[in-house]
């Protein structure tokens, strides 16, 4: 029993010291002397290791200090605060109250990748992440702009993807030669063939006059993780994709169970889009683009419109949303879809996306339920 206890009480120490490990870290960034400019701060270490925790706990201290800071996420797979599929630059004021609590927040511009990792289209994703670094440092990195006075600089917060190997190494050194941020947080784990390079190992020699400072901090669970991840990334990914289709229902509709949801989900009036009036693109090449329309049932989608602000570098339009789409209508050549984007926007949609991101189960139940919701009618008419 004594030697129990001790355990205990030594993994409470252990995950103290760590806790203080940590607010030590943040405190760095946001207080270092030489932090002006505002910082502009990397987040990297493999995935569970805490990342977004720590992302969060910086983003409250450093509001704390400036009062406003932006958020870049290039997590596409674990996104903090969209729905997965997106990149995406928030502009944050307020200190979240509980760091523990999973909620989505409207990003101040925000691109669809449509898939939950880099693999498919690596240059893809990178023009996203250069374009809205490229936009944040216009709208909200500006020094005496003689233009716009009311400006002024803030600190940025970049959450990074925890595949950091092959391509998702690729992607991580990419996009840290082109910001160069100010301060690197490494987190690291005990097992070793799972951490980053150490050291900067994104800097070429001809780039080593770039001053960067390099945080080492340990991974807030320093343990083998056990074969439950995999299944633990995809739960909170349906969490999100819930959550954000959550918004379609009346605020005081009661959720007690799965039924209650499906059945919530299935109640919505979808909103009809003429496929005459939609561009369909396929940002990984998934079908043929004659096809494109047949494949959509059942699917996620992004939406967006003509007049969206484009990528620069591929021409993408940012993302102004996400539709499920119930069914297709061939006969009417249009399609069916329940999303939380306002009517007034969604009559200006004139561009989806196609993905390749899995849907929640309580969605892909809704069309059978209107099947035999449809059924029971036409029995109930006999």
């Amino acid at each position: 029993m004594e030697t129990g206890g001790g355990g205990s009480g030594g993994l409470e120490e252990e995950a103290a010291k760590r806790e203080r490990e940590w607010e030590e870290a943040a405190d760095a960034v946001a207080y270092d002397s030489c932090t002006w400019p505002p910082p502009v701060v990397a987040v990297c270490g493999p995935g569970n290791s805490g990342k977004s925790a720590f992302c969060r706990l910086l983003l409250n201290i450093l509001i704390a200090r400036y009062g406003k800071v932006g958020y870049l996420d290039i997590d596409v797979g674990q996104p903090e605060f969209t729905p997965p599929g997106f990149v995406s630059l928030h502009v944050f004021e307020k200190q979240a109250k509980d760091l523990t609590i999973l909620y989505l927040h409207n990003p101040t511009r925000c691109f669809f990748f449509g898939d939950i990792c880099a693999k498919r289209n690596p240059k893809l994703l990178l023009s996203y992440i250069f374009d809205l670094y490229d936009y944040f440092l216009k709208e909200f990195y500006c020094f005496l702009d003689v233009d716009y006075p009311d400006k002024s600089a803030i600190p940025l917060v970049i959450n990074t993807s925890g595949w950091v190997k092959g391509t998702g190494l690729h992607v991580l050194t990419e996009m840290l030669k082109y910001v160069s941020p100010t301060h690197v947080i490494r987190v690291s784990t005990t097992v070793e063939r799972k951490n980053l390079p150490g050291g900067t190992f994104w800097i070429n020699q001809y780039d080593e006059d770039r001053p960067v400072n390099l945080v080492e901090i340990r991974a807030a669970h320093n343990s083998p993780r056990h074969l439950l991840v995999k299944k633990e990334a995809r739960i909170i990914r349906d969490l999100r994709l819930i959550a954000y289709f959550r918004q379609c229902l009346p605020r005081d509709f009661n959720i007690f169970c799965f039924d209650d949801l499906i059945q919530g989900f299935a109640s919505i009036h979808p909103y009809q889009l003429h496929l005459s009036k939609i561009h369909v693109i396929d940002l990984h090449c998934q079908v043929s683009a004659t096809d494109s329309h047949r494949f959509l049932s059942g699917t996620i989608v992004g939406m967006a419109t003509s007049a969206s602000p484009l990528s620069i570098e591929c021409s993408t339009p940012c993302c102004i949303g996400l539709g499920f789409i119930k069914a297709v209508d061939i006969s009417e050549y249009c399609i069916h879809l329940i999303t939380p984007v306002s009517q007034k926007i969604m009559e200006k949609v004139n561009i989806i996306f196609q993905s390749c991101i899995a849907v929640p189960s309580c969605l892909l139940k809704v069309s059978d339920y209107d099947a035999l919701s449809d059924i029971t009618d036409r029995m109930l008419k006999l």
